[in-house]
């Protein structure tokens, strides 16, 4: 079984460009909540799911026009690697820390291999579309540093 292969089932969005009928709130509440929620700590990606659960904001692109990491980088903030790469990097440097305690466990000496294969495939991707610098490169030493 290979990691990658995927199935074609899931949910679908409703294909909708225009904000919902049934929302207040206006295109200035929705970033004025989204930047408050990030000055609080919060990752673009809780930051969607906290509107979408406290508040009943279904997606922030409807009713802004733009992407929660678009708002939070025209607000001053800024981010070294994108979020899903960052998780991952994170993910790897657990494993690491796991694996000077417990030299002789393969399947997390595995489960590293696939994590840091993944890390590479998505850097590169990110490289090649702009979003990271051409010459950014994944090294396990400067990853404890990113993540102080």
């Amino acid at each position: 079984m290979h990691s990658r292969v995927k199935g074609k089932s899931a949910s679908k969005r409703p294909p909708r460009t225009k904000p919902p009928e049934w929302c207040p709130y206006t295109k200035e509440e929705v970033e004025d909540l989204v930047v408050r929620l990030a000055r609080a700590g919060y990752p673009p990606s809780q930051i969607g799911i906290i509107l979408r659960d406290t508040h009943g904001i279904p997606l922030v692109n409807q009713i802004t026009g733009k992407k929660i990491v678009k708002i939070l980088k025209e607000n001053g903030f800024e981010f070294p690697v994108p979020e899903d790469l960052f998780n991952l990097i994170k993910r790897a440097v657990n494993i690491r820390q796991h694996l000077e305690e417990h030299p002789k466990d393969r399947h997390s000496n595995r489960g590293l291999q696939l994590t840091e294969a993944k890390i590479h495939r998505l850097s590169k991707y990110y490289r090649r579309n702009g979003i990271l610098p051409k010459d950014w490169k994944y090294d396990p030493k400067e990853a404890v540093i990113l993540l102080r």
